[in-house]
């Protein structure tokens, strides 16, 4: 699901996850989203297939009414350029290749930083105007460091973990005793497992990086990554890429398996939650009877506003108070730059009193919510919980029954607390439900919601786009925030 607007448009957006076994068309992300409007009252408008991966429709411009019919001439034509921008090398190829690279003399190692790979001696010619780097062995086990993240903000930008929260990560996970790690789109994760176990200092670990960056595929074998789409729970490599993840899943020899997922924060919520239930579904089914109904463990990274959403998905998770820091993110890190506490967290189903925050960093236990908080999160005695969200010490205020920001005061006005320059009068639920029209909820709550099996999100559209057929669109590895994402954090992080 994704985020909730504050702009007034009279409609909304519904994306559905079908439970038929019915093909969507396919554009070069893989399966498209089955998309419908949804306006004031319930009506619903005509459904309509679009990119699961890029939210702006320069990336990719892929629309088609659910109803639509598209000739044999057409269907050609899209397969064709999906082929034409796909990767240049099979997965295969580009493993055949690396064995050739890696027996280069280190003078003959060149990597094309415009092209974004690794040469051969017979191409170096026809790359000799491009910027070409010679490459180290340090540089080959480090790949992240080594390609260029992208930064198209609206289709694909990538942002890492610093070394920091990845060895936390990863020296967490094996204090839990997990020796398989299943990367959805970490490669920094996927880095440290490789070189924690080249230390040979500790018990070895596995690791299997799912990322739609192709690019990775000239760096692990087959069994080491698959070019992966986490909004469809696409293999590009088809089931011989799921076939890979189903051994990987599989825990012989009692080796626990754990996943990890950094999904990009302007992605919706519930394909995500989706694509992670169907890796879930895959995981029990090699379990023994007696975990069959258990999920995989898992850590999903995402910032704190947007767990009502994570949670109504996946009810068995919980946040945790660590944040996430990211190498090239101008926000979310510490230093000058960026801001003084990240609002990127954990959320995971494994036990929270099991994951131990480093102290030193300003973490502490709380026994009565037994689990470890930041050391500002105070616990409230009335509430009976530690309530901060964002990193700051909440106050309680009497009248909502209820802890809140301590930049918020309660307004007799409207009812509860806001900011104290609030544009007075504007209580929550006044906007009303597109869903029915009353003025007494939000779509959240309305009791008709549960009529038809779809969630709905609002567009983000601006107020003045009255286009169906532009809907708001996803995209692959994006840290970037559309519009109504910003308005929503600019309302979490307010001071």
């Amino acid at each position: 699901m994704a985020i909730t607007g504050s702009n007034d448009d009279s409609f909304g957006i519904d994306v559905i996850i079908s439970e038929e076994d019915k093909t969507a068309p396919c554009c070069l992300h893989g399966p498209t989203l089955l998309f419908e409007k949804v306006g004031t009252g319930g009506k619903k408008g005509r459904r309509f297939y679009a990119c699961s991966a890029c939210r702006d429709r320069k990336d990719c411009n892929f629309f088609q009414w659910e109803d639509e019919k598209v000739s044999e001439a057409r269907l050609s034509a899209r397969q064709a350029q999906n082929q034409l921008r796909g990767p240049p090398f099979t997965h295969q190829e580009y493993c055949t290749r690396f064995k050739k690279f890696a027996s280069l003399p280190l003078d003959e190692k060149k990597f094309c930083q415009d092209c974004q790979i690794l040469l051969l001696p017979g191409e170096h010619e026809n790359h000799s105007t491009h910027r070409c780097t010679a490459v180290t062995a340090a540089q080959l086990r480090r790949p992240s460091m080594l390609l260029h993240p992208l930064d198209n903000k609206k289709s694909n930008a990538q942002y890492l973990f610093t070394d920091h929260s990845s060895h936390f990560l990863l020296n967490t996970l094996a204090a839990l005793g997990y020796r398989k790690v299943l990367c959805v789109g970490t490669p920094r994760l996927q880095e440290l497992v490789k070189l924690r176990n080249l230390e040979q200092k500790h018990k070895p670990m596995q690791s299997l990086l799912l990322d739609i960056d192709f690019r990775y595929a000239q760096f692990y074998s087959q069994d080491e990554f698959c070019h992966y789409n986490m909004f469809n729970h696409h293999f590009f490599g088809g089931e011989a890429s799921s076939s890979v993840l189903q051994a990987f899943l599989a825990e012989s020899d009692g080796e626990k398996v754990v996943m990890v997922a950094d999904p990009p924060f302007g992605g919706l919520v519930k394909p995500l939650a989706n694509s992670f239930s169907l890796i879930s579904q895959t995981w029990k089914k090699l379990q023994s009877s007696d975990h069959s109904n258990a999920d995989i463990p898992m850590m999903w990274i995402f910032p704190y506003f947007f767990e009502p959403r994570i949670l109504e998905c996946l009810p068995s998770l919980s946040m945790l108070d660590y944040q996430v820091d990211y190498d090239n993110h101008p926000l979310y890190k510490h230093g000058k730059t960026g801001r003084k506490q990240s609002p990127v967290r954990l959320f995971t189903n494994i036990s929270p009193r099991d994951v131990v925050l480093p102290k030193e960093e300003g973490y502490r236990f709380c026994s009565m919510c037994k689990r470890y908080v930041w050391s500002l999160n105070k616990h409230c005695d009335k509430c009976n919980i530690c309530p901060s969200k964002d990193g700051r010490e909440w106050k309680h205020c009497s009248t909502c029954e209820k802890c809140v920001k301590p930049s918020w005061k309660h307004c007799q006005a409207c009812g509860r607390c806001v900011l104290p320059d609030h544009p007075c009068g504007h209580s929550e639920g006044k906007e009303g439900c597109f869903n029915c029209g009353s003025l007494q909820h939000k779509h959240k709550s309305c009791p008709l919601k549960n009529s038809h099996k779809n969630r709905s999100y609002r567009s983000s559209a601006k107020s003045g786009n009255k286009n169906v057929s532009h809907p708001p669109l996803l995209k692959p590895k994006v840290k970037g925030k559309s519009g109504a994402a910003r308005r929503a954090k600019k309302a979490a992080l307010a001071q």
